[in-house]
């Protein structure tokens, strides 16, 4: 039953019961994104938190160490919130949750905080590296940064598997009986029974000079020699990673085209459209959920990618997760592998954020 307003008391009570959850997840999530940050303005070479040149005033640092002290101290704060009575499950739940999360904050606060030097050199050599954001020329021909072709190569794979993954969940929640469905579903999730990684050697099989592409257009005669723009570049990664997230992008958009009310279409064709006005005007709209969850679970997770282009992309194809990773594993430079992880998720975000605005503007015109 209503009880004013916009949610009913199931739905109040459906929101009080995901809260705790969701706060803890939020919470949880903010350890290693907290921990990252403090990397990324660390001094080279601060080892005992003395005065190094090039760090900040010690002013500054302190103040960043009370931030992080804060942060530990909300946290039991912020479960006593929702712990509002005091009952024994209550507490105990109260324990699970916050005692983790107020250790690893305590943690970052007073053993690893109290041994660094701060600075912005990470972020500095960041924005100065030529081969980050600017690009560089080598052999006479520019290269791009490795953070716009990271956007660009993310943002290429999101639009081809939302555009091949759109017809795929419209035939198969239009046309398909409804008894079949979920074999068709049962058939799209089969590449995920094998790892990953072999899929990625699959494509480099097919995609080879001596392999079966190339192998099938000589054998046509349509090619003299094996073409080369098809591995160890971008274009193998995209390729790579458009057939990797597909069913990421197909399911979304299939289980938001089974929410629409079949009746809504009928009524459009009585009103005398046709089937296309009719899918520009009902379906398509409708279903825009699902293609926002495609887009944002394709292209959020392809830029931090460094596996694939590692083993299709070549030196022509490697991104800017191959750097980060690089800088941490083989360069041992973690300052400024957080730093450039911090600056990535800022670029992912901002676009993100970009994509969602304007789609809300186009959604109010339509």
């Amino acid at each position: 039953m209503a009880s004013g307003g916009y949610f009913t008391d199931e739905g109040k009570r459906a929101l009080r019961s995901i809260l705790p959850p969701f706060l803890y997840a939020v919470l949880l999530m903010a350890i290693p994104l907290a921990a990252v940050v403090v990397i990324s303005f660390q001094v080279r070479g601060a080892a005992t938190g003395e005065w190094l040149e090039g760090a900040v005033p010690p002013a500054i640092a302190t103040a960043l160490r009370v931030v992080v002290l804060l942060y530990a101290v909300s946290i039991p704060l912020a479960f006593g919130l929702i712990v509002r009575r005091e009952r024994a499950g209550r507490a105990v739940r109260f324990v699970l949750l916050a005692l983790p999360l107020w250790i690893g904050a305590l943690w970052l606060s007073y053993s690893y905080l109290a041994t660094l030097g701060f600075g912005f050199g990470n972020y500095a050599a960041v924005f100065t590296d030529p081969i980050n954001i600017r690009g560089v020329v080598r052999d006479g021909a520019w290269l791009p940064g490795l953070l716009p072709r990271s956007l660009f190569v993310s943002i290429s794979v999101t639009l081809a598997t939302v555009v091949l993954a759109y017809p795929i969940a419209y035939f198969i929640s239009v046309r398909v009986a409804p008894e079949s469905k979920s074999l068709w579903l049962f058939l799209i999730t089969i590449p995920f029974w094998t790892s990953y990684l072999i899929r990625i050697f699959l494509w480099k099989v097919i995609l080879g000079y001596s392999g079966v592409v190339n192998t099938a257009l000589i054998g046509m005669g349509i090619i003299d020699e094996p073409a080369t723009f098809i591995l160890y570049n971008v274009n193998a990664v995209i390729i790579t990673l458009a057939h990797a997230y597909a069913p990421f992008a197909i399911l979304p958009i299939f289980v938001a085209l089974e929410k629409i009310d079949r009746s809504l279409k009928e009524a459009s064709r009585d009103l005398g459209e046709d089937r296309f006005t009719t899918f520009l005007r009902v379906t398509l709209p409708l279903s825009v959920p699902g293609i926002v969850a495609a887009v944002l679970i394709v292209f959020i997770p392809t830029i931090g990618d460094y596996v694939t282009p590692e083993l299709v992309g070549g030196s022509g194809g490697l991104l800017i997760a191959n750097r980060i990773q690089a800088l941490f594993l083989q360069v041992n430079d973690p300052g400024l592998g957080a730093a450039l992880s911090i600056v990535t998720m800022a670029a992912v975000g901002i676009v993100s954020l970009v994509f969602v605005f304007a789609l809300r503007r186009w959604l109010k015109r339509a």
